[in-house]
């Protein structure tokens, strides 16, 4: 079963009351485990029947719905719970493509995702953005998808390979696993009414589509008022508890954040844990979640395990994953519960608190157990458009990693861009660094970055400073996952190596490099857009651990360094970062000088 073949609640109505009054059997029944409804926040021992991919019976007994063909499942007194939605993550931040995507969360007891495509929206366009659909719709399991809304995020601060437009957003509307408008990253210009955010909003509107959020200021004066009176419906941009407080108050969804670099969920639900706020306007949600954490650490369940060591009710964590995002999204009546009619997705556990995943059924079909998948996930057929994206122009030396310094100076004060740890802002930092030959160099905790243009072969280069990460010795890792433009981020402590690192993706097709003193230490290849692989899960893990080893070894420490460096053009969080137009102050939304004073 996947979305493609799942009938209709109206087309299976007839079908499911005969079972649920006992005149036709059901494909499945369970029996003898203790139901939760998170509709009701109760535990029940109840029994269920399943049907044409949709529960049929929920009630205490389901013995009338059985007959000789009926597969009975004894849950031999587990709990029976909803399989566990993530209302806001990217596909492409795990490195996979959406079939490998599925097939890393389905045994984690993921059943529905809400994913925005915009990163290969930035690189292919709205041609990207139906492929991802597309894909999305053969899984067996449900992957919905936002249509990518800002690209580029920040018109006139970045390039990127493809722009979309307010047509492209209406024409995706039409499509049937669109469920709404990607995160609008663009809030400044919603504040001031700029014309296309709004002709994209109303088309989303229109079209009785959520309009998702995406407001990365600290500032809740009148430009956040502004920004929701706008239409967003949610945000996942909040890192306190008064961010959380107040998107709610404001009518929207708190999406509440563990990713694989984003710990935020702590110090936001304390809002429902503490202040006792309505846990109705909250949800839990991933964002970026890199194929390493899906494979060893989980994915949803290790959100809703996060939030319940936070000191949030089980029972209120599991309605934060699985109703409250059904009900946002529209969809309270097609998933998030245990109830007749909706998609029959639920997850069989032992313990509801360390919610270890025994067995997941999705779309009435049993799809994983003890961790493993037992069905396929169908890939779709890339074709070499989307595997030829990694276009420099030429070959790369150092001396195109050079910052030139004023004339007769031997020092200058320049901004550089301060990684925070665990969290997607940085600090806008200000160092005095030396000049050596007419070039400002870095030295010690102070690295080079670089943005290289990939998508149209211009050959640019935009060169500043971070600071962070920590290398020691002759280092440089380049990347073509640059968030939001994608195109390569190559941060180094020198020049010979920057250019072997960014040369390298451009022989590879895309992916990750690290290189130190002359040679490759680490590759991860990314072949699908320069975002993605189609390989398996595992194997991509393997692949972006080992990297992670080789970072670690070049005298980084920070957690989950690589999505830190990913990150680091996304040009709508502040306050600092580079795009291929130069260096952006993001708390100003304007382009600001790389040297401060000579």
């Amino acid at each position: 079963m996947s979305p493609e073949t799942l009938p209709s609640w109206p087309d299976a109505a007839a079908d499911l009351i005969a079972i649920a009054a006992g005149r036709a059997p059901a494909e499945t029944v369970i029996r003898g485990g203790r139901v939760v409804l998170v509709q009701t926040r109760e535990v029940l021992d109840w029994e269920i029947a399943i049907a044409y991919g949709r529960f049929a019976y929920v009630g205490p007994d389901a013995s009338h719905c059985i007959g000789p063909e009926t597969e009975v499942i004894d849950a031999a007194g587990r709990y029976v719970i909803p399989g566990l939605c993530d209302a806001h993550m990217h596909v492409e931040s795990g490195m996979l493509t959406p079939a490998e995507f599925c097939a890393a969360v389905l045994p984690h007891g993921t059943t529905a995702m809400f994913t925005d495509p915009h990163e290969i929206a930035n690189v292919l366009g709205l041609e990207g953005v139906r492929m991802m659909h597309d894909e999305a719709r053969m899984q067996p399991c449900s992957m919905f998808v936002q249509m990518p809304s800002c690209a580029p995020s920040a018109p006139g601060l970045e390039t990127t390979g493809h722009e979309i437009t307010p047509e492209d957003v209406a024409e995706a509307m039409g499509w049937p696993g669109i469920v709404g408008l990607g995160e609008m990253m663009n809030f400044p210009g919603v504040v001031a009414g700029d014309p296309k955010m709004l002709a994209e909003m109303a088309a989303t509107a229109r079209a009785g589509h959520t309009i998702g959020g995406h407001y990365a200021s600290p500032d809740l004066g009148s430009d956040f008022h502004a920004y929701a009176a706008g239409g967003p419906a949610d945000d996942h941009e909040g890192t306190c508890e008064a961010d959380a407080v107040a998107r709610v108050r404001q009518g929207m969804r708190s999406m509440m954040r563990l990713g694989s670099a984003w710990h935020d969920v702590e110090r936001q639900i304390t809002a429902v844990t503490e202040r006792g706020l309505d846990p109705r306007g909250f949800i839990l949600c991933t964002d970026d979640c890199m194929a390493g954490t899906l494979v060893h650490d989980g994915h949803m369940d290790r959100v809703y395990r996060h939030a319940v060591e936070c000191g949030c009710d089980p029972l209120v964590a599991l309605q934060m994953c699985t109703i409250n995002t059904a009900t946002h999204f529209g969809m309270e009546r097609e998933l998030g519960s245990i109830a007749p009619g909706r998609r029959a997705d639920l997850i069989l556990t032992p313990d509801l608190r360390s919610l270890p995943v025994e067995r997941v059924i999705a779309l009435g079909q049993t799809v994983a157990r003890d961790g493993e998948m037992i069905v396929d996930c169908p890939h779709y057929a890339w074709p070499e458009r989307a595997r030829n994206t990694v276009r420099l122009g030429r070959t790369l030396s150092a001396s195109d990693f050079v910052i030139p310094a004023p004339e007769g100076v031997e020092e200058v004060r320049v901004r550089v861009i301060g990684v925070v740890e665990n969290q997607a802002p940085t600090r806008a930092l200000s160092r005095r660094l030396p000049v050596r030959d007419g070039r400002v160099e870095a030295t010690g905790a102070t690295c080079q970055i670089a943005l290289v243009e990939r998508h149209r072969g211009t050959g640019g280069v935009t060169n500043a400073f971070v600071e962070g990460f920590g290398y020691t010795g002759r280092v440089a890792m380049a990347s073509t996952v640059a968030h939001d433009s994608h195109h390569m981020i190559v941060v180094g402590t020198c020049r010979e190596q920057m250019a072997l690192a960014a040369n390298r993706l451009a022989e590879v097709g895309g992916g990750v490099t690290l290189w130190a003193e002359g040679t490759e230490r680490a590759l991860v290849r990314l072949p699908i857009a320069g975002l993605m692989s189609d390989s398996p899960a595992r194997q991509v893990a393997d692949a972006a651990q080992a990297l992670g080893a080789a970072m670690r070894d070049a005298g980084c420490t920070l957690n989950n360094a690589y999505m830190q460096h990913s990150l680091l053009a996304l040009v709508v969080i502040p306050d600092l970062r580079i795009s291929d137009l130069g260096l952006v102050d993001v708390t100003q939304f304007a382009l600001t000088d790389l040297i401060e004073t000579a």
